[in-house]
């Protein structure tokens, strides 16, 4: 992936949602201009939800999620809805299209509820323009036609009305810098390292850090030291890969702020005040307690995994105690936490910040503590305070 690319935690999630044969496909196709989804007469056609993602004028790069119908049957049917109802988790916008000859129906309702329920902007796409001859009213609709294309450009200005502003305004470390300061990013290159490339929270840590108009210099641990004294003026930050940590904390001077992708993430996406909270958590776990341990992506599990086998050698040193691992990765997370005693999640820089505030919620919800890679890193190894210096907003709540 080249820096110019969005990647599709960063796109609008707009989630197409409606009966079968509502005309969910068709629109899809009417609005991207291309044929991306099946269209069929046959109900059923979409049987999991598919992502595209695209750039779709005048909003830019979005990801695009055709969903079951939300009417299916039988017991197949009745888990294709749940998976639609799951995508709600990562939707910025929500679709809803109707068949305008028949008009709202009891499923159309109960979705349009859980929109309302979670607070996600939307529009009712009432189809068949051309084939009903009086159009009636309905709240946030528009009558459009994907057969003749009618109303289709006024229902992606609709669309675009609706990104949410903190889209626009979200940073990873810019807000934290000023024109020409210097920022040092450790990047460990080992055998876990993906070949050739950054991973995606370190490329867009630099992107982020040139829009600020501040200057980033990348080196690996190893070269840490020289790089430091070569410099021609002392970094305004150093930023490392969380697993450096314990490295990185012995070279780096005090009077140069310090923290981890990980930790960037935790508040670009998720909740960083909670992640903190959370954290001495870990301090009160006893023998036989659960642990889950989540990550946002399915990456390939190296020997020496960071999360299946050095966070819980990392527990296991700092707390003494045997405690029980459950792990879950990709888009799955559980919905009962009841057996847990903690969650440690990834930073989830491939989930958008929609689910990944989802997940907290769920866990705040059921009152089982959620903290971060980065912070429980830190935490373990007696740098946390250090670590959130760059944001005094949470430095300041852990100090009192």
């Amino acid at each position: 992936m080249s820096l110019n690319d969005t990647p599709k935690s960063d796109r609008i999630h707009i989630g197409i949602f409606g009966r079968r044969n509502a005309g969910k496909s068709s629109i899809i196709n009417a609005i991207t201009g291309q044929s991306l989804s099946i269209v069929s007469d046959i109900k059923g056609t979409t049987t999991d939800p598919v992502q595209k993602a695209m750039e779709l004028l005048p909003l830019g790069p979005v990801m695009i999620i055709d969903t079951p119908g939300i009417d299916d049957i039988g017991e197949l049917g009745e888990k294709r809805i749940e998976k639609s109802y799951q995508v709600l988790n990562k939707t910025d916008i929500a679709l809803l299209v109707v068949d305008g000859n028949i008009g709202l129906q009891p499923e159309d309702n109960k979705i349009i509820e859980a929109f309302k329920e979670k607070k996600l902007p939307y529009i009712v796409i009432l189809n068949k323009s051309d084939e009903v001859c009086q159009h009636y009213e309905v709240e946030n609709a528009i009558w459009v036609s994907a057969k003749t294309n009618e109303n289709i450009w006024e229902l992606k200005e609709k669309i675009s009305k609706l990104v949410p502003a903190d889209n626009m305004t979200l940073k990873i470390i810019g807000d934290k810098l000023d024109p020409d300061d210097l920022v040092v990013l450790v990047v460990p290159i080992d055998k876990a390292a993906p070949k050739g490339r950054l991973i995606l929270p370190q490329q867009q840590t630099i992107r982020d850090i040139l829009e600020a108009g501040a200057v980033s210099v990348v080196t690996r641990d190893t070269e840490l030291v020289k790089t430091l004294k070569s410099l021609g003026k002392k970094p305004k930050m150093v930023v490392t890969d969380s697993q450096a940590f314990g490295y990185v904390k012995t070279v780096v001077p005090d009077n140069i702020l310090l923290t981890s992708f990980s930790i960037l993430f935790a508040r670009y996406k998720g909740d960083l005040e909670e992640a903190i909270k959370a954290v001495n958590t870990i301090d009160k776990l006893n023998n036989g307690d659960t642990v889950l341990i989540a990550e946002g992506c399915t990456h390939h599990r190296q020997c020496d995994d960071i999360g299946t086998v050095k966070i819980p050698k990392w527990l296991k040193a700092h707390s003494n105690k045997t405690i029980n691992y459950e792990f879950c990765s990709g888009t799955e997370f559980p919905r009962d936490l009841s057996k847990y005693k903690a969650v440690i999640h990834c930073g989830g820089c491939t989930l958008n910040e929609k689910e990944m505030k989802h997940r907290v919620y769920v866990c705040k919800s059921q009152n089982v503590p959620i903290t971060n890679y980065g912070i429980f890193i830190a935490y373990t190894q007696g740098i946390l305070a250090r670590s959130i210096e760059v944001f005094p907003e949470y430095s300041q709540k852990l100090n009192r």
